[in-house]
């Protein structure tokens, strides 16, 4: 019985020190590399106090002047009479940067948008294959979870896919559908479900590979348990992301590469 409960003590012990093994390990690494391509999404216009209005996420791909979000982050009409132009945030250098940004693409069926910058540009991330995505598999997000309140740090949040479904939330009424559900419910398309806690600010921030840095999919909504405050305030840790092979199309259609 001793030698037993010896041999118990030294596994445990081996077990609280070893390494972690995995994507894990190499998430401090990929950081340096995601992180500049990450860019908070909003609009800003001279007249307006504050001049900056944070919508939600982006990020940078292809040539580094194209930034990917959901089409509802950028689905706000802009006041061309005020001159409010969208415009993409960052923190590169202990600074804080500023690039308008003009939107050029959207698909509304899977929510996304491409802005593409007027000047300059930002290290891009490369799309993956979210065809080989599985269920139990280990990836990170970035993003801005709550805008800029805290200033311009991307936070990152680790999650495994919990679940590929539908694209469609389940409702307890009748009454709770409306013509777009229902289209939906005819002819879903599959998502990735989540196990993390991601916030109103996280759309568009980039699901990816912890090992690749490879992006299999984008974030574009959370389950909200009653009112949308809830969002913040009691989070369902429940989100989804859209696979990345929708993004590869809408490039496909914009001859972008």
């Amino acid at each position: 019985m001793k030698i037993l409960h010896t041999l118990y003590l030294t596994w445990l012990l081996i077990g609280l020190n070893s390494p972690v093994f995995g994507g894990e390990s190499n998430l401090p690494d990929m950081l340096q590399r995601i992180k500049p391509a990450i860019v908070a999404v909003g609009t800003v216009m001279p007249t307006r106090n504050p001049r900056a209005v944070f919508l939600g996420t982006g990020f940078a791909i292809a040539d580094g002047r194209q930034i990917i979000t959901n089409a509802h982050v950028v689905g706000k009409e802009l006041d061309a009479a005020h001159l409010e132009q969208f415009a993409v945030f960052f923190r590169q250098d202990e600074r804080e940067h500023m690039l308008i940004a003009d939107l050029t693409a959207t698909d509304q069926e899977h929510d996304l948008a491409i802005l593409r910058l007027q000047d300059g540009k930002l290290p891009a991330l490369e799309i993956g294959d979210s065809g080989r995505v599985k269920e139990g598999q280990l990836f990170a997000f970035t993003g801005y979870p709550i805008g800029m309140v805290l200033g311009l740090y991307p936070v990152t949040h680790r999650s495994i896919i919990s679940a590929i479904s539908p694209n469609a939330i389940p409702v307890i009424a009748s009454r709770q559908l409306n013509v777009k559900m229902i289209k939906k419910l005819a002819t879903p398309y599959e998502v990735f479900q989540l196990d993390a806690t991601a916030y109103p600010g996280n759309s568009g921030s980039p699901l990816y590979d912890i090992d690749s840095g490879k992006v299999v999919g984008i974030i574009n909504k959370v389950f909200v348990q009653g009112s949308k405050e809830n969002a913040l305030s009691n989070p369902s840790g429940i989100s989804y992301a859209i696979p990345s092979e929708h993004i590869k199309q809408l490039l496909n259609q914009k001859s972008i590469q």
